[in-house]
């Protein structure tokens, strides 16, 4: 009769509460190196971007003109050749740019003079409110309170033109920076189909697969980002801009085009440029008028929250509310306005591509996991694992390696 084999001697050691605080501080710690790496390797390559700002950021530009030029450049497309078709794009966005500065110019010239008589009425009527009950300020101090304001203006000129002159090189650089993105732009609408059969032949089949997957779903991203975001800022200068023609307050069309714009950096945008038009308002038809602005400003920001951005921005970024206002304020604090208009849909990309690469990590676990069980898991892998679709079949944009030839 054969004995029973005993267990092993360390099998306590091995399954005892001193074992699994070891497994358990082994697998913090490796874990705790995997994040320091990683976070190693992002301060790394953020730093590089750094250096490299003046080329990236008029590549950055390019892709968001891109995309909301493309519908257009998509149907010349149709008739005439590629490069054409971008070249016209391009012309047609620009004369739309420089008809609306045509117009808006001359509206800016006309009214300044007024609205500077307004703003001097305005500080008038604010010292004579200031020096009655319940304030009760001196207007002669008040007075002198302004005077001094102006010497110190006067004596700090010097700085004052040192920053104006900054600020011009500052309009330089983003003017060359625009040239260029202009520049970058007519090439990614003329060869932007290209792209995805050139990574499918220089990284392979299977890289290429997952690039190309990828590509396509950045740019629907981000084009959903920039037509989402027009809407809703169409919407907001409409709005805003009729209650400022109705109150008679200066600037009504230069202020609407303003908050349109401001639309472009989610839920804080828009309501900065609708407190700069209640400040307007404000110097120069009186608090009445610049509450009533106010008023109008939070009730359009209150429908864009609760409507316009679920429905529009909300299905085409998929981010919570939080999270754009951590990426707006993050952005701001980094790189100004550029910053905080770009991190939004940086941040959709980024969280689109952690996405796919959960989906993928799913989808091979799954297919792990049904090939050393059998085929029980096939079904669980058919339900959770979404089906890939090409992206020369599916995409709208100019990565869709349809639209063009392949080089």
């Amino acid at each position: 009769m054969t004995e029973p084999v005993s267990a092993p001697a360390d099998h306590r050691r091995v399954t005892g509460p001193a074992a699994v605080i070891e497994r358990a501080g082994a697998t913090v710690a490796t874990w705790s190196l995997r994040l320091l790496l990683t976070g190693a390797a992002v301060v790394v390559v953020a730093w590089i971007l750094g250096k490299l700002w003046d080329a990236v950021l008029p590549v950055l530009l390019a892709l968001f003109l891109a995309s909301v030029l493309w519908p257009l450049t998509r149907l010349l497309r149709k008739v005439v050749p590629p490069a054409l078709a971008a070249l016209l794009t391009l012309l047609i966005g620009v004369g739309v740019l420089v008809g609306l500065g045509a117009i808006l110019v001359p509206q800016v010239t006309d009214q300044w003079a007024e609205f500077t008589d307004a703003v001097a009425g305005g500080l008038t009527d604010l010292r004579d409110r200031l020096a009655k009950p319940p304030f009760n300020l001196d207007a002669t101090a008040l007075t002198d309170y302004v005077n001094q304001a102006t010497d110190r203006l006067k004596a700090n000129s010097g700085s004052i033109a040192g920053t104006v002159l900054t600020g011009v090189a500052t309009i330089g650089g983003l003017l060359i920076h625009g040239v260029l993105a202009l520049v970058l732009c007519f090439f990614l609408l003329k060869d932007g189909p290209k792209f995805v059969p050139w990574l499918d032949r220089w990284v392979g089949p299977e890289g290429g697969r997952h690039l190309g997957e990828l590509s396509v779903r950045s740019w629907n991203v981000l084009s959903g980002f920039m037509r989402a975001q027009a809407a809703v800022g169409l919407v907001d200068a409409v709005a805003i801009g009729i209650g400022l023609a109705v109150l008679g307050v200066p600037f009504a069309l230069p202020l609407a085009v303003l908050v349109f714009f401001g639309a472009f950096i989610p839920i804080v945008g828009a309501f900065v440029t609708g407190a700069l038009a209640a400040l307007v308002a404000l110097v120069t038809n009186g608090p009445t008028s610049a509450l009533i602005v106010l008023a109008l400003v939070v009730i359009v920001q209150q429908v864009e929250g609760h409507v316009l951005q679920p429905v529009l921005v909300g299905r085409a970024l998929e981010l919570h509310a939080a999270v754009v206002i951590l990426a707006v304020a993050t952005g701001g604090a980094l790189a100004g306005i550029i910053g905080a208009f770009l991190a939004v849909p940086l941040v959709a990309v980024s969280v689109t591509a952690l996405r796919y690469v959960r989906e993928q990590f799913l989808a091979r676990t799954q297919a792990g996991a049904t090939a050393s069980g059998g085929g029980t898991a096939s079904s669980a892998v058919t339900r959770q694992t979404p089906a890939r679709t090409s992206p020369r079949a599916t995409s709208s944009g100019p990565v869709d390696g349809q639209a063009g030839p392949a080089t």
